[in-house]
């Protein structure tokens, strides 16, 4: 159970911290430009997807890259 909370709260972690980062950095397009945007996000996602299927079925996994020291069991840093 410890193991499953650990790489759980990674991965919360680590998507919180890419939406801060990603509203932070990327403004609001105008109309016009919206719809071309939305068909290269999609293009960029499809992208992602494979990429992280492909990662997933090969590995390593971010929790295996993430050194145990780096987070302690007891939260203290």
């Amino acid at each position: 159970m410890t193991r499953i909370e650990r790489d759980q709260g990674i991965s919360v972690e680590t998507l919180a911290v890419f939406v801060r980062f990603w509203l932070t950095t990327n403004p609001p397009l105008p109309e016009p430009a919206q719809a071309a945007a939305r068909a290269k996000g999609a293009e960029r996602y499809d992208a992602f997807v494979t990429d992280l299927a492909r990662r997933l079925a090969k590995g390593p996994k971010l929790r295996q890259e993430i050194s145990e020291d780096v987070l302690p069991e007891d939260g203290v840093n």
